[in-house]
């Protein structure tokens, strides 16, 4: 397919699952980056994801986001329990101004639905030239380090770095082992999955993606992933005033929708500490990058920015069975 034809499958389907049209024009929007991108556990398949959430009652599919602004430097929007997509973007022109007017801005948003990767938001913020970090909880699926039982979301990081006349430098990970949709995947085509992925809901290592679905996830490096995957938690829970991902599933009350709660964007101007020495200093920068793709390391985000290229020039391909299930969605 083409990435239009997908952007409009996409936003059809949504609209027929019953999504609001400006919510299903941005919640299509990251569907397609996803898919473009060579990110197939964070593409359309979402649709899937989407769809069963809007039909559980998980999500307020009209949901009009509200902005504020507690304080000089920062942003608070609620989204009304809408998805997060329609929140960010009423929110991120407000976030933009006032971190090239203070150096430094946060934006809370609040009382939404997450399903997606976080990249697309600070790659868009690094692309106004900003340097951003994003945090969000999900839910409870996760082990901490030295036990079985869930109490983390996968919690994901990403990171975005202005590049002149080039792609931001940017990257985005979960603090679990895998993303959950990765497993999800594994599950739809009947594949294992490796046995430091997760426990069964007995506590037992396994290979089989239901049991870990229906068990416990692992963090990835152990303690370390467990400690960044506790601070995702404080962040964009207690210190925003919005859900932890115990609390998120929790609220679903077995619904078997997408995380409920929050996310805390920050966004840093250079220019803020550098004013006219500003472009020197990311050309600094550059010497790092170079160091390491000299020596033949990739870059996080190469492989996505390699995708996208061959994407636009040539379309994308869906697998047989995820369209079928996808033509079925509001039928």
């Amino acid at each position: 397919m083409t990435l239009d034809a997908l952007r409009s499958l996409a936003r059809a389907k949504l609209r027929a699952a019953g999504l609001a049209g400006e919510h299903a024009d941005a919640v299509a929007e990251t569907m397609v980056a996803g898919e473009r991108d060579g990110c197939a556990s964070h593409g359309i398949y979402r649709l899937l994801v989407a769809d069963r959430s809007i039909r559980a009652g998980v999500v307020v599919s009209d949901a009009v986001p509200r902005v504020s602004e507690p304080k000089a430097g920062l942003v608070q929007v609620d989204g009304g329990g809408g998805f997060a997509q329609l929140a960010f973007a009423r929110g991120a022109p407000l976030l933009i101004e006032k971190a090239r007017a203070n150096g430094i801005s946060a934006l809370a948003l609040n009382n939404v639905v997450h399903f997606a990767a976080l990249w697309p938001e600070v790659e868009a913020l690094a692309g106004q030239g900003l340097v951003a970090l994003a945090f969000t909880p999900s839910h409870a699926w996760v082990a901490p380090a030295g036990g079985t039982k869930p109490v983390f979301g996968t919690n994901p990081i990403a990171f975005g770095w202005p590049r002149p006349g080039r792609e931001p430098f940017v990257f985005d990970f979960a603090t679990s082992a895998v993303a959950r949709g990765e497993i999800e995947l594994h599950r739809r085509e009947g594949r294992a999955v490796p046995e430091d992925w997760g426990y069964d809901a007995e506590g037992r290592g396994t290979t089989e993606a239901e049991a870990v679905l229906n068990g416990a996830m692992r963090t990835f490096g152990g303690h370390k992933g467990s400690a960044l995957a506790a601070m995702v938690e404080l962040l964009a829970g207690p210190l925003i005033g919005d859900m932890t991902s115990a609390e998120s599933i929790a609220a679903d009350k077995g619904r078997g929708g997408s995380p409920i709660g929050g996310e805390l964007i920050l966004a840093i101007d250079p220019a803020g500490f550098l004013g006219a020495a500003v472009q020197a200093h990311l050309t600094r920068a550059e010497a790092m990058f170079a160091a390491i793709e000299g020596q033949g390391a990739r870059l996080p985000s190469q492989r996505r920015y390699a995708a996208r290229a061959r994407s636009l020039a040539e379309g994308v391909t869906i697998p047989a069975a995820l369209y079928a299930d996808i033509m079925a969605i509001g039928v």
